[in-house]
């Protein structure tokens, strides 16, 4: 007799885990069960259909081949049933039943199963403020809101918007509205930067500059309190520090997993709501699986229970369940959790931990970062990219990267190669120095930039030099009269005597003359070097130290770290 297979959930990880079981297992009786009118789509590419850069909806739901994934194409194509329009109510584990609801004709009914997988997802994170039921207030999650979004922005009906997070979503409609609309978008975040948890401090800076000189207002420490409306539409966003007008409002603060199926059937959670499983992707009952947004899977370089909810995880741990379901041993050991985001005329990525992140998870950490160009400095087309690595400071353990940069895909490329290592080993800053990084001149520098943040690393575990982020450099500056820092400039004299006729306490001695000039510098003050990139500023440090000062700091990315911050001395 077929094996009877159920699977509540239908977005990502459902419709993978079904279709390989079947693959693997062809006399399979699965179904997939799911409330919703669509099924099995790209939610990642919803700001990008709102953002006319994919031209139709459907093109969300579609293969590679452009076949719609529609119950038909499921049931003709896989062998799949999909009853979409149904929702999971309840499971019997003694009877190994899962009680449903059509929801169109209400009827309720117990479905028999074998094996039961859990996709439930996650739901927005919506605060409860007052307002939050007023029309046009949103959450970027389902097509049916992509869809309003996108028609509503066509017809000329949204002028302003607030963004409600400073997360992944929250900055991709951000980008999506104002860049193709012309909306006059707001976003407020709760925190005290954007893209908390996943980027440093100083890169946020530089991702809400990247913003803010598109025109979109970046509003961080602030919290929404009311949300006022006319007519029943919304019209203002009320925070604890200003009013902002707006047509359009998009919850984007974040995910709640929904565990409370599982939950409810007596399966372990964890206690910020994720179905607890094993590597294997089983839950407390053998019976069960569960995968995707719903679950708490484990943090490869902390050990510890962690929640990721994306894409690229819930596909490939619906691979590892779709496999078990028809007899094999898969299994998906956690998540270093590497992301990417686009916004206006920078991209963002990282993997692994932050430097506050992993301070907070008891590792005695340290960070460094460059700028370096992604390919090699005599090749005609190439860009500036930012690179920071985490790395702790008993055992020189790298614990993470992140990065900025125009060219996107050049960034993706290090922090991937960083990323696999992280994923199966514990490296070192030697490893990641001597990682094999492909090289041509149109690809990468000889030294690539990978190498040489965790060559910086080197030297400064080593005590070579002090380094000092860029934001650390300017409060140094603003505080120049009760500091006593001696600043010198190390770029070429053009670029510095600009800045010395500005400002006379901004001294320009270039790395060709320092050696020469090394009587200028003053020897009972703290040095605080700066060029464009630092790699200037490190040569002058080692000329200075040479000849007994070493009271000095360097700014790690220089001029063109303080440029992308939106800073200016």
């Amino acid at each position: 007799m077929p094996e009877k297979i159920l699977i509540v959930g239908g977005v990502a990880l459902g419709p993978k885990a079904a279709s390989r079981c079947k693959r693997l297992m062809p006399d399979a009786d699965v179904t997939i069960v799911d409330e919703n009118v669509y099924i099995s789509y790209g939610g990642c590419g919803i700001p990008y259909y709102v953002s006319g850069e994919v031209q139709n909806l459907d093109d969300l739901r579609a293969t590679p081949y452009h076949t719609v994934r529609d119950p038909e194409f499921f049931r003709s194509m896989k062998g799949v049933t999909v009853r979409n329009q149904t929702k999971a109510l309840a499971i019997d584990r003694q009877g190994k039943t899962l009680l449903v609801r059509d929801v169109v004709s209400g009827k309720e009914e117990k479905l028999p199963y074998d094996k039961l997988v859990l996709a439930t997802g996650a739901s927005p994170r919506v605060p409860p403020v007052e307002g939050k039921d007023l029309h046009n207030v949103l959450s970027l999650t389902r097509l049916e809101a992509a869809d309003a979004i996108r028609t509503a922005c066509q017809e000329g009906r949204i002028n302003e918007a607030v963004i409600v997070g400073g997360g992944f979503i929250g900055l991709e409609a951000a980008v999506a509205l104002a860049d193709m609309w012309g909306v006059r978008v707001s976003v407020v975040e709760m925190m005290d930067q954007i893209l908390p948890g996943v980027l440093s401090r100083s890169l946020a800076r530089m991702a809400a500059h990247d913003c803010q000189s598109h025109k979109v207002d970046v509003y961080t420490a602030e919290k929404v309190l009311r949300l006022e409306g006319k007519n029943g539409a919304v019209s203002k966003v009320i925070t604890d520090r200003r009013e902002l007008p707006a047509q359009l409002v998009i919850f984007a603060a974040g995910f709640i997993p929904n565990g409370q199926l599982a939950r409810d059937a007596g399966l372990d959670v964890a206690p910020f709501g994720g179905v607890v499983v094993d590597e294997h992707m089983r839950t407390s009952d053998p019976a069960i699986y569960a995968g995707g947004d719903c679950v708490a899977i484990k943090n490869l370089i902390t050990g510890k229970p962690g929640y990721l909810p994306l894409g690229s995880l819930a596909n490939r741990q619906g691979r590892v369940i779709g496999t078990n379901l028809a007899g094999g041993n898969a299994a998906f050991t956690g998540y270093v959790g590497t992301w990417a985001v686009k916004l206006f005329g920078l991209s963002f990525c990282g993997a692994g931990l932050t430097l506050e992140r992993a301070r907070k998870e008891g590792f005695d950490a340290m960070s460094v970062s460059v700028e370096q160009l992604d390919r090699a400095h005599f090749y005609p087309e190439k860009e500036m990219m930012s690179l920071e690595l985490v790395v702790d400071k008993a055992d020189r353990r790298v614990l993470g990267i992140q990065g900025a940069g125009p060219a996107g895909d050049a960034l993706k490329a290090r922090v991937d190669a960083v990323a696999g290592v992280l994923q199966y080993a514990r490296p070192t800053v030697e490893d990641i120095s001597n990682l094999e990084i492909a090289y041509a001149p149109p690809f990468a520098s000889a030294m690539d930039v990978v190498n040489v943040v965790a060559n910086v690393a080197d030297n400064v575990l080593a005590g070579r030099f002090k380094p000092v982020t860029g934001d650390e450099f300017m409060e140094l500056w603003k505080n120049r009269d009760r500091n006593s820092v001696f600043f010198i400039d190390a770029r070429p004299a053009k670029a510095g005597q600009a800045m010395q006729a500005e400002h006379p306490e901004w001294h320009s001695i270039p790395l060709e003359e320092m050696a020469a000039r090394i009587d200028e510098v003053p020897r009972d003050r703290p040095v605080a070097l700066i060029c464009n990139t630092g790699l200037r500023a490190y040569d002058s440090l080692l000329i200075l130290a040479r000849n007994g000062i070493t009271d000095t700091v360097n700014s790690t990315g220089g001029m063109q770290a303080l440029n992308k911050m939106g800073l200016k001395p």
